[in-house]
């Protein structure tokens, strides 16, 4: 029956979310062409997820009229930046990759499309915005890994949290005073080129040694057979956290143990014993938001058996089973 099918589609999440995976592999690329699209803007871990059907369904589409590749939401990993520059905008293209907020209402850090930029740089700050780097004691930082700060108001700068001024006073100027923390670890290098390396929220501390989950995850996916990759601490009565890493793998590579002990000996060689994953889990899917942000904080509620907290912004709830799920 007519109403039969109708049904038979609506059940279908993917469907009715629209994934730029679905109905084709390559259906971003042929929205591309089809409009013309000039301007583009996708997260990283909208990158890595659309990497595993390899450059076919990009190189078969014509690209030419694209002239900006832009970028927010979460730090790069070099391969997958490297790709969306070689292979989607056929090295021509810049990626603007800039850093804000819908509290802060535009962009702290944003590069130009007119100057170099370093594969996963923000560029410097915006027009308009003080921004810095201070280490733990409130000081201006260079050369290493800090807080994110603004030192003055910008146009546009939020007023408040609705009925709850003390949240909002707490949350972002709590710290140091008349200073805005954004809760982003940040480092300008030596030619003042600068990064974001993650959530300072999202921070595991290993036997008292600070790590950012993106330094995790870039050293997952820069294996052949990782597609997607999450960290997370948990408590750990040694340790204080243990870290944990979730990874979804290329269709065609099976879970196995050899695989298992491959992956945590990479992270191990790359960023120190010390940071041995505790717990290698391999599952079908991370928790994304709508904007593909993977929600890190639901990954470790749900290992850990705790409630998940707000799930407003998840795209598919099928999600969370995949990580209770995974082995």
């Amino acid at each position: 029956m007519g109403s039969g099918r109708r049904f038979g589609a609506r059940r279908n999440p993917r469907h009715v979310r629209g994934v730029p995976d679905y109905p084709t592999e390559g259906r971003i690329w042929e929205f591309i062409e089809k409009h013309e699209v000039s301007v583009l803007g996708i997260s990283p871990t909208l990158v890595r997820s659309l990497m595993r059907y390899g450059e076919a369904p990009v190189r078969s589409r014509d690209l030419g009229k694209l002239r900006i590749l832009g970028s927010t939401g979460e730090p790069w990993n070099e391969d997958p930046w490297r790709w969306y520059f070689d292979v989607v905008g056929d090295r021509r293209c810049p990626v603007i990759n800039i850093s804000g907020g819908t509290e802060v209402g535009a962009c702290f850090l944003s590069p130009h499309p007119v100057e170099p930029i370093k594969p996963m740089s923000l560029g410097g700050p915006a027009l308009g915005m003080a921004i810095d780097v201070f280490d733990e004691n409130g000081r201006s930082l260079r050369g290493a890994v800090g807080e994110l700060v603004c030192r003055r108001p910008w146009p546009g700068m939020t007023r408040g949290l609705y009925r709850d001024e003390a949240r909002y006073l707490e949350t972002y100027f709590g710290r140091w005073p008349n200073v805005w923390v954004h809760g982003d670890w940040a480092l300008v290098d030596e030619d003042g080129s600068w990064f974001l390396l993650g959530r300072s929220d999202d921070t595991i501390k290993i036997a008292g040694k600070r790590l950012g989950p993106a330094e995790v995850e870039s050293a997952l996916v820069s294996h052949p057979s990782v597609v997607e990759a999450a960290a997370v601490g948990v408590p750990d009565e040694i340790k204080g956290e243990a870290l944990w890493a979730y990874v979804v793998l290329a269709k065609t590579t099976e879970p196995s143990e050899p695989l298992r002990a491959e992956l945590i000996k990479l992270v191990a060689d790359r960023l120190g014993a010390s940071f041995r994953p505790s717990a290698m889990r391999f599952t079908k899917a991370l928790p994304k938001t709508r904007s593909a942000k993977v929600l890190r904080r639901a990954i470790r509620a749900v290992a850990l058996g705790k409630p998940a907290g707000d799930l407003s912004s998840l795209e598919d709830p099928a999600s969370l089973d995949a990580i209770r799920d995974a082995v």
